[in-house]
């Protein structure tokens, strides 16, 4: 029941001798949303860059289901099923590419084509892309934008550029999913919408690990919340501790907070 899907230990990371993580260390539970909060500058989309492979630590480890993946490419740790969504959208629109094709990206794992198979086994081959094409379908439907599978995604909403990822990241069927402030540019509605749909994520038995500004989204789905401030630890535990932790308000809130309050 509490088995840590997740145990960062002791990182560090500098850029040009400037310590954006120092000795961080913390672990995520499998099966919670743990948030990851502190000001601009903190080093929190520092930190999942470090976990999900993009960048190497100058020292330190992270466990992802006990194995330490330091040193791996992010396309191996993925493949042990870490998915992952960045600040900045990130979907293509080449070759007239729809929706659906984005989605359909995110299936790396169950998806691949080889010369030999695309040349001898091309009925497998169209089983396959009609199993992810599928999977994709579902993936939209789940995220609520079924309708729109054939639409380019240039020309959804912000925040519905935000869910396409999100379903795209779903295709990987991760345990873990890490997610760079995803309510960034949703107005209050969507923000409701994005927390029943974190509830949903969690009781599919996927982990979330997530950075967020939006204090709202935080307090209501985390089930347990670290701060970082400079590159360090400043304090764990659930929203209610956090909210009235004096270092916390000193550090990044300015004030207590609570469920339905929150920085934006």
């Amino acid at each position: 029941m509490n088995e840590e899907i997740l145990k960062v230990v002791d990182v560090t990371k500098s850029f040009e001798g400037v310590h954006a993580l120092v000795d961080v260390r913390f672990g995520v539970t499998r099966g919670h949303i743990k948030a990851l909060i502190g000001p601009n500058g903190a080093g929190k989309t520092t930190l999942l860059n470090v976990i999900n492979g993009l960048l190497d630590p100058d020292r330190g480890h992270v466990y992802f289901r006990g194995r330490d993946v330091i040193g791996m490419a992010a396309n191996e740790i993925s493949l042990l099923g870490l998915s992952r969504t960045f600040q900045l959208i990130r979907l293509f629109a080449v070759n007239n590419a729809t929706v659906l094709d984005n989605v359909m990206v995110g299936a790396h794992k169950m998806l691949k084509p080889t010369i030999s198979s695309t040349l001898f086994f091309r009925a497998s081959t169209a089983r396959q892309e009609k199993a992810v094409r599928e999977r994709a379908l579902e993936a939209l439907a789940f995220v609520g934008l079924e309708g729109e599978r054939d639409t380019p995604p240039g020309a959804l909403s912000f925040g519905n550029q935000r869910l396409v990822e999100l379903a795209r990241s779903l295709m990987a069927e991760p345990e873990l999913l890490l997610l760079d402030e995803p309510a960034s540019g949703l107005n209050d509605a969507e923000v409701e919408r994005f927390i029943e749909l974190l509830a949903a994520i969690r009781q599919k038995g996927i982990t979330v690990l997530l950075v967020e500004h939006n204090m709202k989204l935080v307090m209501n789905i985390s089930d347990e919340i670290v701060v970082l401030d400079f590159g360090k630890w400043l304090a764990e535990g659930d929203p209610a501790a956090i909210c009235t932790d004096p270092a916390v308000i000193e550090a990044y809130l300015g004030t207590e907070c609570g469920p339905e309050e929150g920085a934006g």
